[in-house]
């Protein structure tokens, strides 16, 4: 049996493959080496994730956050090889290679991940080939969930939105001073989990120009900060997976049309094409 997984900072999602076919699949926490050891996720897969798998597991192809070295994919590597102790072949590599491999395929493009956090890379059909680096939560995500909940709070917390959106914002989530939102940012883990919270806010009052406004500008910072600085990218498509590229396709397309830009395919998720590929693959 294969497993195959996509971990972002939020989530992970997990298919069992026989041949073709997904014969199981499942749900976990998402799992990131820079916040995690190898023992506290291997706790964790055997709660959430080891229940699901009724039969033996010989490959696991694991794409991850924080998965920016040799070092932090061993620490994957180890927790999943104390789960699974009769695998003959683990790979595990980044989230922004799965990205790749979901969206484009075998063809080359621009991968992009437009979820949690923001990332992108050129992939030549079979490898990551070129690459933009990101700089994380705190010096990048721009385009992500991640930095709309930061740039809904900054807006909030400066005074900055409209009165009706400030009223429907305290409606939901009651009114907020700044020392509870620097806790959240400074003190508790996964600042970047509980900004991204808030971008559902955005998504359900998108139709206010002051919400579209902040989405746009976020995708705005994506596109002139990474994509235009690849050197093929107004001749290879650009394709994307995450929710929050994803539900706001529209504002995405637009924005890429006015940057002389082609866009690909847009999935929710990787897992799916992730199956795809490596099932053709193997």
């Amino acid at each position: 049996m294969i497993l195959i997984a996509d971990s972002g900072s939020t989530k992970t999602d997990w298919r069992i493959v026989d041949g073709n076919k997904i014969v199981g699949q499942t749900q976990t926490v998402g799992f990131s080496p820079y916040y995690q050891d190898a023992n506290s996720i291997a706790t964790e897969l055997q709660t959430s994730l080891v229940p699901h798998c009724n039969d033996r597991i010989t490959q696991v192809f694991y794409y991850g956050t924080g998965i920016t070295n040799d070092e932090k994919a061993a620490v994957l590597r180890t927790a999943i090889l104390k789960v699974f102790k009769e695998i003959e072949h683990i790979d595990v590599q980044s989230d922004v290679l799965g990205a790749a491999r979901a969206s484009c395929g075998h063809q080359e493009g621009i991968g992009c991940i437009l979820g949690t956090g923001s990332n992108s890379c050129y992939f030549d059909g079979e490898k990551i080939a070129f690459q933009v680096p990101p700089l994380g939560f705190w010096l990048g995500d721009e385009g992500s969930g991640g930095h709309l909940g930061k740039s809904l709070l900054l807006a909030y917390l400066h005074k900055e939105m409209p009165a009706n959106i400030r009223q429907l914002f305290e409606a939901q989530y009651g009114a907020m001073d700044r020392l509870m939102v620097l806790d959240n940012a400074y003190y508790k883990p996964f600042p970047n989990r509980y900004f991204a919270t808030f971008a559902k806010f955005i998504s359900d009052n998108v139709q206010d120009q002051f919400c579209h406004d902040l989405v746009g500008d976020s995708f705005r910072l994506f596109f002139e900060k990474y994509i235009l600085k690849y050197p093929m990218c107004f001749e290879v498509k650009l394709n994307f997976v995450g929710s929050i590229g994803f539900y706001y396709k529209e504002i995405l397309r637009e924005l890429a049309e006015s940057k002389k830009l082609q866009i690909g395919n847009i999935l929710v998720t990787p897992i799916d094409g992730l199956v795809k590929y490596h099932t053709n693959a193997i």
